[in-house]
């Protein structure tokens, strides 16, 4: 049953904007909200993006997606703009775009602000604004002190998005949603809005909210680290650390929470983890020492390849480029800091993926027949079942145990 099969429609429906509409975030999040029987308004900045979905074309893979958006347009229901001043004719205004970090690894909020501002200018008394974005510990705060101070007698909740990028129609009524406001109507009116859409709901106030996301963020970023610390630890033993990580997994549930080794790229544990090391006076050793192992876990893997032979005259193969399995969000992904490496040491480079449209790569096929050894990058699915007849490189332990260290 897709996600949209059986929509629990609101008793009052509300017009909605949702800025950063058409993003990872925000438009899985636009398309349920309509499903469900709001008037939603898709607001973002990236005309392509808007045309693209306004022609019914889901812009990246997102479970659901691709069924829900023809009957969503056709409802008409769901509207797409580039224009911020649309947010004055809703009740309820959802923020959803990025929060990046700077060039020194601090929050860069400079978009976000810009956003803000654009979106405040043309509000008005009795919203609701909701903030989904990952943000630092008291911007929520403060953002009600900017509403406030432009006389604008609106409600601020803070929100954070939970889901897992490709599985967000399913994951938002699924899971539980962390709720707070600025004020205890703002965090009643939203308690509301995600209880109307069947979703269990814990109240924080906005700084535990801000934290909580933080924390969840950072605390998977360094369980990864574990593992990858582990798995360095036992090939330079020549132990095999899927054979280890089996064992202690299989049927012991203290074990439970044990990641297994692999990359740990994309848009958002890195950048949460040192956000939050910022926010603490960068004391945050555990995260700070994840980022070493975790970036340092490709140049690892091309030096144990060199420990057994020079390179320079050897064509790698890199399988998946996405920044994990079965997506195609190339965003942050260490396949490409793989490569990057790789281009030093080898004769040829050739890099592949099923989801990614690069003119660059080549197919599946020719990437295995033309490489001396491969080295997997990202755990979609078309590759599970490959037979290869060459070396392997598997830090995941994903791929059939024909693959060889």
């Amino acid at each position: 049953m897709s996600a949209s099969s059986v929509p629990r429609q609101v008793a009052s429906p509300l017009r909605i904007a949702v800025v950063g509409g058409c993003g990872h975030i925000g438009l899985p999040l636009g398309l349920l909200l309509c499903d469900r029987g709001h008037t939603v308004t898709l607001v973002d900045v990236n005309a392509a993006s808007v045309k693209t979905v306004s022609e019914g074309k889901v812009p990246f893979d997102e479970l659901g997606a691709d069924e829900l958006l023809p009957k969503c347009l056709a409802s008409g229901r769901l509207k797409l703009t580039l224009a911020a001043e649309s947010v004055r004719d809703q009740d309820v205004v959802l923020v959803t775009i990025g929060t990046p970090v700077d060039e020194y690894l601090d929050p860069d909020i400079r978009t976000f602000d810009r956003v803000i501002d654009d979106v405040v200018q043309w509000m008005r008394d009795g919203q609701l604004l909701m903030i989904r974005s990952t943000v630092f510990p008291g911007v929520t705060e403060r953002l009600a002190r900017r509403v406030a101070d432009r006389g604008i007698e609106a409600q601020v909740a803070y929100c954070p998005e939970r889901i897992a990028q490709g599985y967000a129609l399913r994951e938002l009524t699924e899971l539980p949603q962390i709720v707070s406001g600025c004020s205890p109507e703002a965090e009643e009116r939203a308690t509301k809005f995600f209880e109307d859409l069947g979703a269990r709901v814990i109240p924080l106030s906005p700084v535990e909210a801000e934290l909580a996301k933080l924390f969840t963020n950072s605390f998977r970023y360094i369980n990864f680290a574990i593992s990858n610390q582990f798995y360095m630890l036992a090939e330079r033993h020549s132990a095999d650390f899927g054979r280890i990580y089996d064992a202690v997994t299989f049927d012991y549930p203290r074990m439970k929470g044990f990641a297994r080794s692999g990359f740990a790229g994309g848009p958002c544990l890195l950048k949460d983890t040192m956000q939050l090391a910022s926010f603490n006076h960068n004391l945050l050793t555990l995260g700070q020492n994840a980022m070493m192992i975790n970036e340092g876990l490709p140049r690892f893997i091309v030096d144990q390849l060199k420990s057994k032979g020079p390179l320079i005259h050897s064509t790698a193969g890199i399988l998946g480029m996405a920044f994990k399995g079965n997506c195609d969000d190339p965003r942050s992904s260490l396949s490409y800091k793989l490569r990057k490496v790789l281009t030093l040491e080898c004769r040829e480079v050739l890099c592949t993926d099923p989801y990614i449209v690069d003119p660059s790569f080549v197919s599946l096929d020719e990437c295995v027949a033309k490489s001396d050894f491969l080295i997997l990058g990202a755990c979609h699915s078309q590759y599970r079942d490959l037979v290869i007849d060459k070396p392997v490189v598997d830090v995941f332990g994903f791929l059939k145990k024909q693959a060889i260290r």
